[in-house]
């Protein structure tokens, strides 16, 4: 994992998906809270993005670690945060 990846979760997702808004919602004040930066992926602009996942979005990501798909679960994300920090 690159070092700008270390400090930057990607949820990968469709603009159109509501799941994909109340992920981002419930994950805004956890990310706040460890001071991480959330960067959102379209994967229907990138091909191989749109393989991977399909219709299994979103998808909360730490590099290459999959943290959780379609709902957050918040105390795997802070585990896993604590754990890395």
């Amino acid at each position: 994992m690159g070092e700008a990846a270390a400090g930057v979760l990607t949820l990968y997702g469709r603009r159109y998906c509501h799941l994909c808004d109340e992920m981002a919602a419930a994950l805004a004040p956890l990310a706040a809270a460890h001071r991480l930066p959330v960067v959102f992926v379209e994967v229907d602009a990138d091909p191989a993005l749109e393989d991977r996942y399909g219709e299994r979005v979103p998808v909360l990501a730490h590099g290459d670690t999959e943290l959780c798909h379609y709902f957050l679960d918040a105390e795997r994300v802070r585990a896993y945060l604590a754990e890395i920090r």
